[in-house]
């Protein structure tokens, strides 16, 4: 056995590991004894995890199967990583068309969680860019869908959290671009009301829109809104050579209650500093982290949680306030705040966590109760909203609230593969 973390490090938990490599052979590799594909173990919950029992590790499926350069159709295994694909093919003049906040996840993962990025109004989410895939059960049968073909266990699996099997392999379309330089721009907004001005007017004309927010400071009204379009040019900045590490855990919490609010102001004066259009390679525009290692370290030994909503448009500046407020009466608050709007399109997938709206997401040190009753005062918010909160970055969310937001679970739980189980799982939907 062996103690494995997911990446909110609040607990390393015994499992035995069986690394996958050999994707002709698969099927024989995962019988059925109630384990869980585990890629990279970047969720920040237990989505990841399977506490005392067994994770399939699919990090040795990294193989490029097959790519066509006209038409920009990749077909790769499941273990591969997002920044494998991104740093073989932008210079081939082709880019994943949906990525998240990091591109150190893995394929599988990346379909697992139907991830989205900052372009949802206009590309949806990581899903909507799956052809086919590729799953295996652990009672031996090997299942090849997509959005045309088993259309119901494609959209099962898409989001599905990897409850459905095993994915071994998937095709996806690129999107083409002219190279890997975007134009970017920094805008200081003032209060809530002035970030939906924003969003909704970047709409039309901008890709990429996102905002980080000042969740302590003048009642959690302030930012920064960037937005950005990919850009035809000859050159431009490079990311940063060689990464950065956090070498240590540091005994307690580097993000406290002293440390908010000076980096907060900093944070949000540097950046006003940079307002205007600006060129930017798109690796620090979209995985600004990636460049420090093991970031999750400076939250101290207890860890963090991450809290991530999503709440209907209509009532989403209202919901979005209230949690601001109840954030500011507990004293405690985030560094990494981000708030979005998605598009108003649908998710492929039964599961899958995007729905019109806007989103919120924040990081918080675990200081235990006191940690669980603000998130119980930020559950009333959502609930009250009709949303919903996001697997990928839950590990303590009740029952109840999945239950509510996620109205398919009744129909996905057709699919559910009854040899794999997870910490989430039996946490969420007791089994």
């Amino acid at each position: 056995m062996v103690a494995v973390s997911s990446w909110g490090r609040l607990g390393a938990l015994q499992h035995s590991i069986v690394p996958l490599t050999d994707r002709t052979r698969l099927p024989a590799a995962i019988p059925e004894k109630f384990g869980l594909a585990y890629g990279n173990g970047r969720s920040y919950g237990d989505v990841c995890l399977n506490p005392g029992g067994v994770l399939w590790a699919t990090r040795g499926l990294d193989h490029f199967i097959a790519f066509d350069d006209e038409t920009g159709v990749l077909e790769c295994e499941a273990g591969l990583l997002l920044s494998d694909i991104q740093q073989t093919l932008v210079p081939r003049g082709w880019m994943l068309p949906v990525t998240p906040g990091t591109q150190l996840i893995t394929l599988g993962g990346a379909i697992a969680n139907d991830v989205h990025g900052k372009n949802h109004h206009v590309m949806g989410s990581f899903g909507d860019h799956v052809l086919a895939l590729r799953l295996l059960r652990t009672d031996g049968e090997v299942i090849d869908c997509g959005p045309t073909n088993d259309a119901d266990w494609f959209a099962a699996t898409v989001g599905g959290m990897g409850l459905t099997g095993v994915i071994s392999q998937a095709q996806i379309q690129l999107r083409r671009v002219a190279g890997p330089w975007l134009e970017a721009e920094n805008l200081p907004y003032a209060n809530l009301d002035a970030f939906f001005e924003l969003a909704d007017e970047s709409e039309a004309e901008w890709e990429h829109t996102v905002a980080w927010i000042d969740c302590i400071s003048h009642g959690g009204g302030r930012g920064i809104f960037m937005r950005g379009n990919h850009v035809d040019a000859d050159d431009g900045p490079q990311p940063k050579p060689g990464r950065k590490t956090v070498p240590l855990v540091p005994p307690i919490s580097l993000v406290n209650r002293l440390t908010l609010r000076p980096f907060n102001f900093a944070y949000y004066h540097m950046q006003a500093l940079k307002r205007g259009n600006l060129r930017v390679h798109y690796e620090p525009f979209f995985y600004p982290l990636d460049n420090l290692l093991e970031w999750n370290r400076i939250y101290g030994p207890r860890g963090f949680y991450q809290y991530q909503c999503v709440v209907p448009r209509a009532v989403g500046q209202e919901a979005v306030g209230a949690m601001l407020n109840e954030i500011a009466r507990s004293g405690d608050g985030s560094f990494l705040a981000v708030l979005k709007t998605f598009g108003n399109r649908q998710s492929i997938g039964m599961m899958s966590f995007p729905q019109p709206g806007v989103t919120l997401a924040l990081d918080f040190p675990n200081h235990g109760e006191r940690t669980h009753v603000l998130f119980a005062r930020l559950d009333a918010a959502v609930r009250e909203a009709g949303g919903r909160l996001y697997p990928a970055k839950d590990a303590r969310m009740p029952s109840e609230l999945y239950k509510s937001g996620y109205p398919r679970l009744n129909e996905f739980l057709q699919y559910r593969d009854p040899g794999i189980s997870s910490a989430m799982s039996r946490r969420l939907i007791e089994s």
